[in-house]
C-alpha cells in the first residue's frame, strides 16, 4: 500500500439508500431526529437530496422538498449536503431550457446544498456544460460524474476521455456512479488508476452493493489513488443500497485510509435506522437483497426497487422475471445506455410493455420515441435501425444538443401555474412535475395535502399512525374489472362485529364500515365501463392514468394516428386508433384511471 492522506466518506443514509430499499418512502420527520448525531461523525458529506426524492416528497409524501431541504440545513450546520443532479434533466424526466437549469441549482445552492453531484444518463458531456457553469457560478462544488456501465462500446479509454472534458469545463472532482453494482474488483482498480494517472481531481466512488462485491470494489479503488466513498449506515445498507458505512470504517482503522470517523458514534445512528427501517416495511421487495443476476441485467438499486413497487400496483409482480429479461435486449437495441434515471424507467418500461404485450415494441412509449429521435442526447452505441423506423418514422433526427432547441421557458412556467407558486422554489416544482407538482400546490393551497398513511396489521387488527405503533399500507383492488387504490388512513371504534375504517379510495376519503359476510354471492357486473369489443374499439394493455384525450366526438382519424396519452409507471405511451373512420363516442377524461380491456373511445368506419 501507498502511504496518502485519509479517506472521506459521504453518506447516502438520507438519500440512495432509502431510495434503493424502501422506494424513496422516508420522511422528514426520521430524519430530523438523528441530525444531531449525524452532524457530529465527520463525514465529507451528506447525500440529502436529488433522485427520485423530489418526486416522492410531491407525489407520495405530501412534503415540500424544498422545506425538506432547508430543515436539513439547519439541523446539519457542521456537514456538507450533497444533492445528485441529472444534468440538462435535473431532477425530471425531460430536458429542460438553460434558463431553467440555470435558476434550478441557483435556489439549491441558495436552500443548502453544498455539493452537486451532475450526471447525464447518456455520459453525453453537453447535457453537463450548463448545469457545471451554474453550480460554479454559486460557488459551491461541482462534480463531474462518470455513470458506469458495461457494454461493448464502453471503455476505460472512453470513460478517461468523458473525465478529460469534464475536467475541461472546471469540475472540482469526479465520481464514478456504479448505479447498478457492475464494478468489478479489479475493473475498478484499472479505471481509477487511469483516471488518476490522467486527471489532476479528486475521484470519488459511488457503488451499488447489488451483486455484493461493492466493498471490495472500493477497496481496490482505494489501493489504486481513490481519494473517497459512499456508504450507507449498516441498518440501511448492502444489497441494492451501499456498503456498509461501519464496515468501511472499520476495514480502514489503523491503515494509511485511516476515515477518522467515530465508528461508535455511527453504530447509535444505525440502531436508529434499524427501528426506523422497520416502519416502512410494506415498501421493501423480495429484490432488495444481493443479486448477481445485476451483471446480465445491470438494474440500478433505485430502479429494481421502484419498479417491483411498480410491478407490484400493476398485479404483475410474477412476471418480474420475465421483466429483468428483456431489459438487457432493449437496452441493446438502444445503444447501450446506462441504467440510470431517466433511461433507466425508459428502458425498464419499454421492457415491461414488451413483456405485458406479448409482442416486443406493439406498443412504444413517448421516451423511447424521444430518445430515438435524440431527444436525450447522443446514444453510446448503434440503435437498431428498424426500431428507430418504426418509432419516429420520417421524423428528423436530432444531432446537436437537445437543450439547443429548447426555447427559454422559465417565464411560461411562471405564468402557467400563476399564484398557485407562493415563489421561486414553487415555480421549480411545478416545472420538473408538471401535474403532481400543480396538484401539490392546489391541495396546499386548499389545506388538503393529506400524506401516505403508514399502518401496520399485524394480528388483523389496525393501529393509526397517530399512536405511533403502527406503519401506512395502501392496496390495489380489481371489483369486476376496475381498479381501486385503497389507502387505509386509521381506524375507528369496534362494535357489534363491526369495525369502521377510514380509507382514501382513489384519492376521495371515505369512512366504510366492514362486517363478516357469511354468504357472499358474486354479482357478476362487469364495472363502471363497457369493455372493448369492436374493430373501432380503442383500449389500453396496462393500467394507467389518462393525461390527454387528442380527439372529441365527430373527429375523423386515421388507422394508427393517437387518439389518447395515458401514463404508467411514470412513462407516457399514445394509444393510437386502430382503424381508421369517424370518433363515435368518447368514455374518459383527462385524469381518468383505465384498466386493461375498458372501453375508452368508440370509432365507426
Amino acid at each position: 500500500m501507498t502511504a496518502q492522506k485519509k479517506i472521506t466518506v459521504t453518506d447516502t443514509i438520507l438519500r440512495d439508500a432509502h431510495q434503493s430499499l424502501l422506494a424513496t418512502r422516508m420522511r422528514t420527520e426520521d430524519m430530523l431526529p438523528i441530525c444531531d448525531k449525524l452532524d457530529r461523525v465527520g463525514y465529507w458529506s451528506l447525500e440529502v437530496w436529488g433522485g427520485a426524492t423530489f418526486d416522492a416528497c410531491v407525489r407520495f409524501l405530501k412534503e415540500d422538498p424544498w422545506e425538506r431541504l432547508r430543515q436539513l440545513k439547519a439541523a446539519l450546520p457542521n456537514t456538507r449536503l450533497q444533492m445528485l443532479l441529472r444534468g440538462q434533466n435535473l431532477l425530471g424526466y425531460r430536458h429542460y431550457a438553460d434558463d431553467v437549469v440555470e435558476a434550478f441549482c441557483a435556489k439549491a445552492a441558495d436552500n443548502g446544498i453544498d455539493v452537486f453531484r451532475i450526471f447525464d444518463a447518456m455520459n453525453d458531456v453537453r447535457n453537463l456544460e450548463t448545469a457545471i457553469k451554474a453550480v460554479k457560478k454559486t460557488g459551491k462544488h461541482a462534480q463531474g460524474t462518470i455513470a458506469y456501465t458495461t457494454s461493448p462500446v464502453h471503455t476505460v479509454e472512453l470513460f478517461v476521455e468523458q473525465g478529460r472534458a469534464m475536467r475541461d469545463m472546471g469540475v472540482d472532482s469526479i465520481a464514478i456512479k456504479d448505479m447498478a453494482g457492475l464494478l468489478t474488483p479489479f475493473a475498478t482498480g484499472d479505471l481509477v488508476r487511469a483516471l488518476k494517472a490522467e486527471i489532476d481531481l479528486p475521484v470519488f466512488i459511488h457503488s451499488h452493493d447489488t451483486a455484493g462485491v461493492a466493498s471490495m470494489c472500493q477497496l481496490k479503488a482505494i489501493e489504486n489513488g481513490a481519494d473517497h466513498i459512499d456508504t450507507a449506515i449498516s441498518s440501511m445498507a448492502w444489497g441494492t443500497s451501499h456498503p456498509g458505512t461501519e464496515s468501511m470504517v472499520a476495514a480502514l482503522r489503523g491503515t494509511p485510509y485511516d476515515t477518522g470517523l467515530d465508528l461508535e458514534l455511527i453504530q447509535e445512528i444505525g440502531l436508529y435506522f434499524y427501528a426506523v427501517r422497520k416502519k416502512y416495511h410494506q415498501f421493501e421487495s423480495e429484490f432488495t437483497g444481493v443479486d448477481t443476476r445485476v451483471q446480465v441485467n445491470q438494474v440500478p438499486g433505485g430502479m429494481i426497487s421502484n419498479l417491483a413497487n411498480q410491478l407490484k400496483e400493476q398485479g404483475a409482480l410474477n412476471r418480474m422475471d420475465e421483466v429483468l429479461a428483456e431489459i438487457p435486449r432493449v437496452r441493446k437495441d438502444l445503444g447501450y445506455p446506462p441504467l440510470v434515471t431517466p433511461t433507466s424507467q425508459i428502458v425498464g418500461t419499454q421492457a415491461f410493455f414488451n413483456v405485458l404485450a406479448g409482442e416486443r415494441y406493439k406498443t412504444i412509449t413517448n421516451e423511447v420515441k424521444l430518445y430515438l429521435q435524440g431527444r436525450y442526447g447522443k446514444a453510446p452505441g448503434i440503435i437498431d435501425a428498424k426500431l428507430q423506423r418504426q418509432a419516429i418514422g420520417g421524423e428528423e433526427i436530432i444531432e446537436v444538443r437537445p437543450a439547443d432547441l429548447i426555447k427559454p421557458e422559465l417565464d411560461k412556467l411562471r405564468q402557467e401555474i400563476g399564484a398557485l407558486a407562493r415563489s421561486e422554489e414553487d415555480v421549480l416544482t411545478y416545472a420538473m412535475f408538471p401535474d403532481i407538482g400543480r396538484k401539490f400546490l392546489e391541495e396546499r393551497e386548499a389545506g388538503t395535502l393529506q400524506p401516505e398513511v403508514l399502518l401496520a396489521i399485524p394480528d388483523g387488527t389496525a393501529t393509526t399512525a397517530a399512536s405511533g405503533e403502527g406503519v401506512p399500507t395502501e392496496f390495489v383492488i380489481d371489483v369486476h374489472g376496475e381498479t381501486y387504490r385503497v389507502d387505509i388512513t386509521g381506524v375507528g371504534v369496534k362494535g357489534e362485529g363491526k369495525r369502521h375504517f377510514f380509507l382514501s379510495i382513489d384519492g376521495m376519503p371515505e369512512e366504510v364500515v366492514f362486517e363478516p359476510l357469511n354468504n357472499f354471492v358474486s354479482g357478476g357486473g362487469s364495472g363502471k365501463r363497457k369493455q372493448a369489443s369492436g374493430p373501432g374499439d380503442v383500449s389500453t394493455s396496462m393500467p394507467g392514468n389518462v393525461v390527454d384525450v387528442l380527439v372529441k366526438e365527430g373527429d375523423t382519424v386515421r388507422a394508427g394516428q393517437p387518439v389518447l396519452i395515458s401514463e404508467a409507471m411514470k412513462m407516457e405511451t399514445e394509444i393510437q386508433a386502430p382503424i381508421a373512420g369517424t370518433v363515435k363516442a368518447v368514455h374518459v377524461a383527462k385524469g381518468d384511471r383505465v384498466t386493461p380491456g375498458d372501453l375508452l373511445i368508440e370509432i365507426e368506419a
